[in-house]
């Protein structure tokens, strides 16, 4: 049956507009609109938005000197951190999250670290969060690749274009959500761009201050980086520590005031130095019980970023889900000075974790 040249052009049409909506329809898939909570940051370049970062993110817990959050990553990224560091170490053959030794404090496989990362960012797809793995025992590439692969979250590491940018060169945070590749994943040591380009080299991307700070001094200078400081993004430590027997532990005592928005040795005016320093903000703020403070951290992040801090839900309550309890077996709760609450370990305890310590050369350790 031959078709009249009136009825061919609309059943031609009908049968080639499948094909033309999968050639063309990425061109007319909608943009992201609101991208890590604001309108304002989705044309925003990633190497120009000041993120929140946990400290030690796996090293929870409220009964040891070596535990660094509250909560766990899922929590914290509820409330609003969009940077997750780690320290990985080689435990038997596992990748394994670990505080120094894995003998002070054992935070599990990477790998079920990184399957909490996969739900909650599949759950969340309009945010783009990074990673920064400390890789202690210089673990091959390769090795996270397969762990990687696993959890399933290298279908969302995005793989730059060469293995240095500069801060400048970074994509938005809109082109990122629209790639589906939302995770930045960086790797302190042994990162190899032409094997695995979704783990990017730390240090020649971004420089630190220092860390392991027991005063509320927190200066700006560069403590480590092998790149071009005046183009690469960088990162503040701003967590304080406090020495015992000689050893640095994380200060809960005074993290409402270390977290605080202004005031001797806050977040906000180390900020505020830092910017005034190099004419840029910080692009990560690694922080110690981020919770503490009330949302503060999450304030000082907007603030630099230019954007209204306002949480449909308050964060959590400071302590974690163990800070009611007034007393236990290994150790005890008690209100400090600043209205935070810090945990008082019982001397059995300390002596426990001294002895695990005692093990190491002191002047190798590294709380980081």
């Amino acid at each position: 049956m031959r078709l009249s040249p009136h009825l061919a052009t609309p059943v031609v049409l009908s049968f080639l507009l499948p094909f033309v909506s999968g050639v063309y329809g990425s061109a007319t898939t909608r943009r992201a609109t609101t991208c890590n909570g604001h309108a304002e940051l989705c044309d925003r370049s990633f190497g120009n938005v000041t993120f929140v970062g946990a400290h030690d993110s796996y090293a929870v817990g409220t009964n040891s000197l070596f535990v660094n959050q509250d909560y766990d990553i899922t929590q914290q990224l509820n409330d609003g951190v969009r940077m997750l560091q780690s320290q990985a170490h080689n435990k038997n053959g596992v990748i394994e999250l670990c505080h120094t030794s894995c003998g002070l404090q054992d935070g599990g496989s990477l790998e079920d670290y990184l399957k909490k990362v996969k739900t909650w960012m599949d759950n969340n797809p309009n945010d783009v969060v990074s990673l920064l793995i400390v890789n202690s025992d210089n673990i091959a590439p390769s090795e996270y690749d397969t762990v990687f692969k696993s959890a399933g979250l290298d279908t969302l590491a995005y793989a730059p274009s060469s293995a240095t940018l500069a801060a400048s060169d970074w994509p938005t945070l809109g082109t990122l959500i629209d790639s589906g590749k939302r995770l930045v994943a960086f790797l302190s040591t042994t990162a190899d761009f032409t094997s695995v380009p979704y783990l990017i080299d730390e240090f020649t991307n971004v420089w630190e201050t220092a860390y392991d700070v027991t005063d509320t001094t927190f200066d700006c200078n560069v403590n480590r980086t092998n790149g071009d400081t005046s183009t690469q993004m960088y990162l503040i430590n701003h967590f304080l520590d406090k020495l015992i027997a000689g050893v640095p532990a994380p200060d809960s005592s005074r993290a409402n005031s270390t977290n605080a928005v202004s005031g001797e040795g806050s977040l906000g005016v180390q900020v505020q130095t830092c910017a005034a320093q190099y004419s840029r903000n910080p692009n990560f703020m690694l922080v110690d019980f981020y919770e503490y403070g009330n949302g503060s951290v999450f304030q000082v992040a907007a603030d630099a970023n230019g954007v209204t801090y306002s949480p449909t839900t308050p964060v959590a309550t400071p302590g974690g889900s163990s800070s009611s309890s007034s007393s236990s077996s290994s150790g005890s709760v008690t209100s400090s000075p600043n209205g935070a609450m810090e945990l008082r370990v019982v001397p059995a305890q300390f002596a426990a974790s001294l002895a695990v310590v005692g093990g190491l050369a002191f002047g190798a350790l590294s709380f980081f």
